[in-house]
């Protein structure tokens, strides 16, 4: 059975897939999977070993030109490659606009998510078949349903599983010291934790022994990582890495450090001990999902807002919240201090390697 997958971005919402892959082929012996991602993320779906072709999509690049669209060979090709396809079956994962255009130009009986559950309405018409799934469940539980619905076997009730041969990335490196990798980055402002507090955060774990590794994926990233790193002891600023060599990176590191990213998701899927601080986002729909997780949701009223924007303006302050609530930004995140987090990690690492 040849099924293409359409799940073009961002990220996470990419990881978030592959454990219903592995669901699929678990149930399926025989399924054979194709997937449409964004570029930038082509590395991802290539390490579960359901998947047998990554059909790349540059769209967030094509919109650039959209006047010349049209006359793009490479857009042309892609084109040409969705309407010769041969697939018992589509499956939009994502349920966007965009992404139930793309279906609609397979022709193949598809699948996706019905009107009470996508995100963006209008989509849910591309389908020849759509399914009603839950939004009281993790990301990764809504697209394991959407799969076993869509492809006709019982949801398993087994944790979920992402399919990565996680030995390949540990067996080409190897560390000689303890290394705790801060992952600080992220597309709203308002999930950024503060750099004062990563910096407070960065000596706290210098001091018992562990050495601190930034990543960037943007000059402002990087910018951020350089003051981040000047105020603590040994700190290492890394190049820019493909997502194969932050793999690598991860599972060479003791504990990870995030804040609601797409890479916190990667360190999930890999299972490496992780402690994800959490703001306006809401880490029960979309935190990191597997094993050796570690949440901390900001405790303020108004957490988890969803917003990209900070409104708070701390009229009532609730029992427990100190004054100085507006010290940082978003005022949320007063609740997560360095002290907090450096307790979730001596939580998540194991107790041989403690100092």
């Amino acid at each position: 059975m040849r099924v293409l997958i359409v799940k073009v971005s961002s990220l996470g919402d990419v990881i978030h897939t592959l454990p219903a892959l592995t669901d699929a082929r678990n149930a399926i012996p025989d399924i054979e999977f194709d997937w449409i991602v964004e570029e930038a993320f082509c590395e991802i779906p290539a390490w579960h070993p359901a998947v047998k072709k990554v059909i790349p999509l540059a769209l967030r690049r094509w919109r650039k030109n959209l006047l010349t669209l049209f006359f793009n060979q490479e857009y042309r090709r892609f084109m040409r490659q969705l309407k010769n396809a041969n697939y018992d079956l589509v499956i939009d994962a994502q349920g966007l606009i965009k992404s139930s255009m793309i279906t609609a130009m397979v022709p193949a009986r598809s699948a996706g998510f019905d009107n009470a559950s996508i995100r963006e309405k209008f989509a849910a018409r591309a389908y020849d078949e759509n399914y009603s799934v839950s939004w009281k469940q993790h990301a990764v539980e809504r697209t394991r349903e959407l799969f076993a619905k869509a492809l006709d076997y019982t949801p398993p009730e087994t944790e979920a599983d992402y399919g990565i041969a996680v030995g390949n990335f540990r067996q080409e490196a190897s560390l000689n010291h303890k290394s705790i990798l801060f992952l600080h980055g992220t597309t709203w402002e308002t999930k950024l934790w503060p750099e004062t507090y990563w910096q407070e955060l960065g000596r706290l774990v210098a001091g018992h022994g562990y050495q601190v590794s930034l990543l960037w994926g943007s000059d402002a990233e990087k910018s951020r990582a350089l003051r981040i790193a000047d105020s603590i002891p040994n700190a290492i600023v890394n190049e820019r890495l493909s997502l194969a060599e932050i793999a690598r990176l991860m599972c060479h590191s003791e504990c990870i450090v995030a804040v609601d990213t797409g890479l916190a998701h990667m360190a999930a899927a890999l299972g490496r001990p992780t402690v994800a601080l959490y703001g306006p986002s809401d880490a029960r729909r979309t935190g990191t999902y597997g094993k050796n997780q570690q949440h901390l949701q900001a405790t303020l009223s108004c957490s988890p807002c969803l917003s990209k924007t900070c409104t708070y303006q701390g009229k009532d302050l609730e029992p427990g919240v100190r004054a100085d609530v507006f010290s940082v930004q978003p005022p949320c995140f007063s609740t997560l201090k360095p002290a907090l987090v450096w307790q979730q990690i001596r939580l998540a690492i194991p107790e041989s390697l403690e100092s």
